[in-house]
């Protein structure tokens, strides 16, 4: 009996695949003398174009496993899109065939705050893991999305 229950247990071990999670990823800048940090999961293209298979008006959560998150000890103003300081999660939805939002919500109950357009650009050579950067300069910084040859960014400022 106790052989059996063994053999089965080896059988559904080999029958039922794992699945690795993405690796995490973390961006981070300092604007206006203080902290503002992205954590987010890193998935890999493996051959696919997902921002391309992207649904328009549909939210994408960029990235993988655990929601992307953002946490800023600034106020951000993203043109005249004001993100108060705090904790956030943030996605993205295709809004139209080269047209990205990105959809900043609160963390505790997921209320919308802000939709920030994206600007859209083609990169020189394909990004196969998907990486989020921040680069903060006194007082304004830049926020980029890279996946495949899609480049997706918006500027801010903070105080």
């Amino acid at each position: 009996m106790l052989k059996r229950l063994a053999l089965a247990a080896l059988a559904l071990s080999v029958a039922v695949p794992v699945f690795a999670q993405s690796p995490r990823g973390e961006a981070k800048a300092t604007v206006a003398g203080k902290a503002v940090s992205i954590d987010y999961g890193r998935p890999s293209l493996k051959g696919r174009d997902m921002l391309g298979q992207a649904q328009v008006g549909q939210a994408w959560r960029m990235g993988a496993d655990a929601a992307t998150s953002l946490k800023t000890e600034a106020d951000l103003a993203f043109g005249a899109v004001n993100v108060p300081k705090g904790e956030y999660i943030l996605t993205a939805t295709k809004v139209a065939a080269d047209q990205w939002h990105l959809n900043v919500l609160a963390k505790a109950d997921k209320a919308k705050v802000a939709d920030v357009p994206l600007t859209t650009a083609t990169l020189p050579q394909s990004v196969e893991q998907f990486t989020i950067a921040l680069v903060g300069e006194k007082d304004k910084g830049t926020l980029e999305l890279h996946w495949g040859t899609t480049a997706l960014k918006t500027a801010f400022s903070g105080k």
